[in-house]
């Protein structure tokens, strides 16, 4: 069995693309760099993470972007010999406004090389570019109404104003002939993330709806012209947990078909997996698979009957067993960062990280939270429970020094235990938490009173069971000491603090510097460690 979801944590938006006996996922990282993750796999079961192609500045320059800006919703498609990544660069999300250029790069392989970006346009997110039987080139996307009320974390349906189709010159580089306005939606609303699809004639479009909440769904429609007009699904819905909220597989949408070379098909979605009691998402939204079935009125369906998604669903034959988590460690003895791990916004991460040989050494910059320059390097949270641990050596001059380990999902909604400078005790831990604060971001203090260090390394841990995080030290081969109040992990999610519509990333774990001084004092972090608790 495929058991959901199939990319755990911070994955959202799901584009799969199937060459040969080979599948590949591309998902959406926001404001994390590099950009765009794309994961491999053999059997729909089992998934790695293959390659984060938007890697230079080139590419991708982020500084400057909002909390959850940045990569939304890419399309991974492949054709004439070529792999074809279509992305959006979110430069503005709050207000009436979205500032939004899409961008098309191409690779003859995953691991690349991958080419500068060729500009497509501006006029609304969620781009797609689908390639028909004839050899030409379709690129679809929402088109952005700001003349509405429509405003960041509270979305109406005006601004939505429809899926845009218009022909693409590949050797040209440019968009040609006439844009039409293809699909306006079902009533449902908020229609986005279009993609398409051929069979037996006629063009299915699967859109995301509803908004990214609990309202979200994949709506299907369909054409016998690629400009429409399309007719709706008998049930509109492919895919949605909308109306069911004991379902365990929640705000499901936004996703993209794929055929096995047998003829089987599946259809991927987003997800989120709130903590039991709660309408908070920790793990963000994750990547999911359905199987699904054609049906002799020429519709998809979902094999399992409905429209609420399953958890478990089949495998395609000769799939391996799921691989069970197992806990990681990380020396930082290479010369490269870690594949599970990413950084903010950034294309010049040697300003903000370097690998010395022996230890992942931050170079501290702005303040925790900027959205232009901060010594951030994390891994996804990938489970409800979990304890990471890191060694941390760091000699602060100041108080405006500090660095240590923080459970993140954006400058609102942060924990951050760290080593920093006191002017009565000298170098001392100390804990600062934003928990949810907006719009000021205003910092709360749990830590009664900072706690003093020795000279020295000092280990650092964050302990999290579902909705509560605590943090951990010692110093040598002292035991380990829990340091200040349990603290409220649910809120690094993505409905703490603004809600579910303001928020789209997920909880990181990692290592963090700041020096608000100007002087970037190093950190050298020589090791750190993720373990999934039992059960996870």
């Amino acid at each position: 069995m495929i058991v959901n979801p199939i990319l755990p944590g911070f994955n959202p938006d799901p584009s799969i693309c199937r060459v040969g006996d080979d599948y590949y996922i591309a998902t959406s990282t926001f404001e994390w760099y590099p950009g765009v993750q794309i994961h491999h796999s053999k059997d729909l079961v089992n998934w790695r993470l293959a390659k984060r192609p938007l890697a230079r500045k080139s590419q991708l320059d982020m500084r400057g972007n909002p909390d959850s800006g940045g990569i939304w919703a890419p399309c991974l498609s492949y054709a004439d010999g070529l792999f074809w990544l279509v992305y959006t660069d979110v430069k503005r999300i709050d207000g009436n406004f979205k500032d939004a250029h899409n961008y098309i790069v191409t690779s003859p392989t995953i691991e690349g090389p991958w080419s500068d970006p060729v500009y497509v346009n501006s006029s609304g997110f969620d781009p797609s570019l689908f390639h028909d039987e004839d050899g030409r080139k379709w690129f679809l996307n929402l088109v952005w109404n700001h003349l509405t009320e429509s405003v960041g974390g509270n979305p109406k349906h005006p601004a939505f104003g429809g899926i845009l189709l218009q022909e693409y010159d590949a050797k040209a580089g440019k968009l040609v002939g006439e844009v039409k306005n293809i699909f306006a939606g079902s009533p449902h609303g908020l229609t986005e993330g279009p993609h398409l699809f051929k069979r037996d004639g006629w063009y299915y479009l699967t859109v995301a709806e509803g908004g990214t909440g609990y309202d979200h769904a994949v709506t299907m429609a369909r054409s016998r012209q690629i400009d429409g007009p399309y007719e709706l699904h008998p049930d509109a819905h492919l895919i949605t947990a909308k109306d069911d909220p004991e379902a365990p597989l929640q705000r499901a949408g936004h996703g993209q078909m794929v055929e096995t070379p047998s003829g089987e098909v599946y259809h991927t979605h987003l997800c989120s997996r709130p903590l039991p009691g709660t309408r908070r998402s920790p793990l963000g939204r994750e990547t999911a698979i359905q199987k699904c079935v054609w049906k002799d009125d020429g519709w998809l369906y979902l094999e399992q009957g409905g429209v609420v998604p399953s958890v478990e669903v089949p495998a395609p034959e000769g799939a391996a067993e799921p691989q069970r988590p197992e806990p990681i460690r990380y020396d930082f003895t290479d010369t490269t960062l870690p594949r599970d791990f990413q950084w903010l916004r950034t294309p010049e991460p040697d300003r903000i990280f370097t690998l010395t040989g022996s230890a992942l050494r931050l170079h501290a910059r702005e303040s925790i939270g900027s959205w232009f320059e901060q010594a951030l390097v994390a891994r996804r949270q990938e489970h409800f429970t979990f304890r990471a641990e890191t060694r941390l050596e760091f000699a602060p001059a100041n108080y405006q020094q500090m660095a240590g380990i923080t459970h993140y999902y954006n400058r609102h909604k942060f924990h951050f235990l760290g080593v920093t400078w006191n002017a009565d005790q000298g170098r001392v831990l100390t804990i600062l938490s934003c928990p949810g604060e907006w719009p000021d971001g205003r910092l709360s203090f749990p830590l009664a009173k900072p706690v003093k260090l020795p000279d020295g390394p000092v280990e650092l841990a964050a302990e999290v069971n579902e909705a509560e995080l605590q943090f951990y030290f010692r110093n040598g081969d002292e035991d380990w000491q829990a340091i200040g109040p349990v603290l409220d992990a649910s809120v690094i999610s993505d409905e703490g603090g603004r809600g579910e519509h303001a928020s789209f990333t997920g909880a990181f774990i990692g290592m963090a510097a700041f020096d608000t001084s100007g002087s970037a004092i190093p950190a050298d972090f020589t090791k750190f460690s993720y373990a999934p608790g039992e059960g996870a």
